[in-house]
Order: C-alpha cells, then structure tokens, then sequence
C-alpha cells in the first residue's frame, strides 16, 4: 500500500554549485528557490556519515512548475569522492529529462553552456504515445540529461 508519499527534489552533488545552477538557469530557465544552503553540524555528520560535512547550494524550480514544485537541488560538499565517468548504463541515477520545443536547438544550447553530447539526435514511433525526438547529454560536471521533443 503507498505511503502517501510525494515527489520534492532531486539533488546533484556538484565540483561548482554556482556555476552547475548557473547552467540549468540558463539552458533550461530554472529559477533559485531562496535561500542559498550553507550547512553543517553534529546533526549532518550524523545524517551524511561523513565527519565534519559542510554542503553549500540552492535548490532550482524546475521549468513547466509554480511555487511548490519539485526542484532540482544542487549542493556541493567541501570534500567531494572521485567519480567514474558518466554512462548512459550505469546503475543508479542515469539522467533528468526535459522537454524541449526543438531537440536538436536544445542540444546545441547544451554544447554552448558547457555541457556535451552522448549519442545522436534520434527520432522514433512510441506505439500510442506518438514521435519521439531525443538525444542524451550532459552537464558541464558530466550529469546525465535527456532531451526530448514529442511530435504528435
């Protein structure tokens, strides 16, 4: 049985918190969500399992919501843990998805700010859904995003 739960955020673990949030900001207008997080204490080690964490950040409203809404939430920590390069396949978080007017447009959006590609810019039928136009690509710090156009 559901526990009555409901969606609030996603987070990314940024290198750079201002400039990750500068750049979903500007290639897909989310807007900050006040106030600006600077946090640490016993009650984070405790949450965190890590000794002496400090996290800075800001949560963005996602683009297409109002007041309220789920937000992409970028904090970094003061001491970060290598990271592998990202794959579309890896287990885990893969990707945050966006629709976008104009795959193709979006993409090159993506590449201007910073970000990169994975794949191509495909098109497919989805049965009772209608035409999908979608490419994979990424964040300036390597995160997954798909971008996808619906041509119904």
């Amino acid at each position: 049985m559901p526990i009555g739960a409901r969606f609030v955020h996603v987070n990314l673990i940024a290198r750079d918190w201002r400039r990750l949030a500068e750049f979903y900001a500007a290639v897909f207008g989310c807007v900050p969500v006040p106030p600006e997080r600077d946090l640490a204490g016993h009650w984070l080690d405790q949450a965190t399992g890590i000794p002496h964490a400090r996290i800075r950040g800001i949560h963005l409203r996602l683009p297409g919501f109002e007041a309220e809404c789920p937000t992409l939430e970028i904090f970094q920590y003061d001491h970060l843990e290598p990271r592998p390069a990202s794959a579309v396949n890896r287990s885990g978080l893969g990707h945050i998805a966006f629709a976008v007017p104009d795959a193709a447009a979006a993409r090159e959006a993506v590449l201007a700010a910073g970000g990169g590609t994975v794949g191509e810019l495909v098109s497919v039928d989805i049965p009772g859904a209608g035409r999908l136009r979608f490419v994979y690509a990424t964040d300036p710090e390597g995160n997954g995003i798909e971008l996808q156009q619906w041509c119904r």
